[in-house]
């Protein structure tokens, strides 16, 4: 499962748009520049770095990420093992660089993980650590948890086991670049054997019924008539080949922990019935049916992201997705400890520099896969660590939804008075006593009785609206405004 990112392309920076969504970093209390003395005391621990004894440096690593990325978590190595194949991958040593209990580890905790924010990145790590010596640049000799897996020739794991080691990465190659290589044909034997391995992941995925939502980047582009519209970018086929790497070491995290008796997973319950109705009535006035009859992650990979109207459902999807937590345990392992999205349990454990958690999930598995006593500071931390990952997860879901009631708020600036066909997925509730719907999600109707939520298709985007709503009932409504500063869109019933 994947972040989009919302990335302004408007180079006047005094538009609304800009302005508004800049606004979000205040309103929102997001985290502002590093305090000084945990810069400082990352700066002391890359100049104290020793490097593990564990020499992998000779493997071919490389790294696949956007282009412009510079805080790389993850390189990966494959070759052929028979009929099967040897992977290993390497995961940056984050642990190496934060001292328990200091500055750098206050303030991480703090922050949870890093924030994609509209106007910019905020890190969760000093950048001399997730830019620099924590990062695994090419050429760079850096420290890794590096896992080494052996798989059979349907690319499931046979063995599984973690290592701390000194590695070298030898490329950083970018999502765009490995995906002309492998068209083209010109790709190296690691990409190529990634192809071969991602593919049959996939097919394990479906298998077990997982899925996977692989959101695409978007752009918000200003148009030369004034208003805006949102460009999808949809992801490359490497990217999900590459995603199936890092689910297969979060799984396996997963086992060791659950067979070590202490660890922390990521889990999500299975989407209930209302969930799943409100979801198909979406994929219906989209002109995406979802009857049920192929599975939910089978219908996610079928659709196009470059159709709007699809990627609206991608975004929809997203509602399937909730409830997802993290459930720490030492000593009794937990009953119910799957992700239901996966199919499987699971842990992160691949994105230390851009996630708290993994720090201390990497720390437990090259424990306990090598017989060693977990560390008490990372035991310690478990029960605390849900907590802090459920606030830090609950800002950045708000951020992004405001980011994106924002730039639907844009999208509909062009279109006041308009008229749309639109379908009821909601049904009409009674308002609170101060004219507001309370939906929470900053578009309200126009206080004068009941409303209800809306899907339009084009632009695709689902709002409130005044008047009696019966859910699955296809209606005409008009657009009354469209507020970038308050996020609120006013439709009403026409008929």
């Amino acid at each position: 499962m994947s972040h989009h990112r919302l990335t302004p392309s408007v180079h006047d920076h005094k538009n609304a748009l800009e302005e508004a969504l800049g606004l979000l970093r205040t309103e929102l209390e997001l985290p502002g520049p590093y305090p000084a003395d945990a810069v400082a005391d990352a700066r002391a621990a890359v100049a104290a770095l020793k490097l593990p004894s564990y020499d992998l440096t000779a493997v071919d690593f490389v790294t696949i990420d956007p282009a412009s990325s510079t805080d790389l978590d993850q390189a990966v190595f494959i070759e052929a093992d028979g009929n099967g194949y040897k992977v290993m991958y390497a995961i940056a040593d984050v642990p190496a660089f934060v001292a328990p209990g200091g500055p750098l580890d206050a303030e991480t905790r703090r922050r949870g993980q890093t924030f994609y924010a509209p106007d910019g990145r905020i890190p969760l790590h000093p950048e001399v650590i997730s830019e620099g010596a924590g990062s695994l640049l090419p050429g760079q000799e850096c420290p890794a948890f590096v896992w080494h897996f052996t798989l059979d020739g349907d690319a499931s794991v046979l063995t599984v086991g973690v290592r701390r080691a000194r590695v070298i990465s030898r490329d950083k190659l970018s999502y765009k670049g490995a995906q002309a290589d492998l068209d083209a044909g010109t790709a190296s034997p690691v990409l190529r054997l990634l192809r071969e391995v991602g593919l049959k992941r996939v097919a394990l995925e479906r298998a077990r019924q997982g899925a996977s939502l692989n959101m695409p980047e978007q752009e918000i582009v200003q148009l030369p008539d004034g208003g805006y519209r949102i460009d999808a970018v949809p992801q490359l086929p490497v990217e999900d080949w590459n995603a199936q790497i890092s689910l297969m070491t979060g799984m396996a995290a997963a086992q060791l922990m659950l067979a070590g008796k202490v660890g922390i997973l990521r889990t999500m319950p299975a989407p209930d019935e209302r969930s799943l109705k409100h979801f198909r009535l979406q994929t219906e006035v989209l002109g995406r049916p979802w009857d049920g009859e192929v599975s939910y992650g089978e219908y996610l990979r079928s659709l196009d992201p470059t159709d709007p109207r699809q990627l609206a459902i991608m975004h929809s999807a997203g509602m399937l997705f909730r409830g997802a937590s993290y459930t720490a345990f030492d000593g009794t392992v937990p009953e119910d400890g799957i992700q239901s999205a996966i199919g499987a349990a699971y842990a992160h454990t691949t994105a230390p520099l851009r996630r708290l958690v993994d720090r201390f999930v990497l720390v437990i598995c090259e424990a306990l896969s090598n017989g060693g006593d977990v560390p008490g500071w990372a035991r310690d931390a478990l029960p605390l660590l849900p907590g802090i990952m459920a606030g830090s997860d609950q800002l950045a879901a708000r951020m992004e939804r405001l980011a994106l009631d924002t730039v639907e708020a844009a999208l509909l600036l062009n279109h006041i008075g308009q008229e749309f066909e639109a379908i009821v997925i909601s049904g009409s509730k009674p308002q609170n006593g101060n004219g507001k719907t309370g939906n929470g999600n900053g578009k309200t109707g126009n206080g004068n009785g009941s409303s209800g939520i809306i899907q339009i298709a084009e632009p695709a985007v689902t709002a409130r609206c005044a008047g009696e709503l019966e859910s699955g009932t296809k209606v005409r409504v008009r657009l009354v405004s469209s507020d970038i500063t308050t996020r609120q869109i006013h439709f009403e019933l026409i008929s």
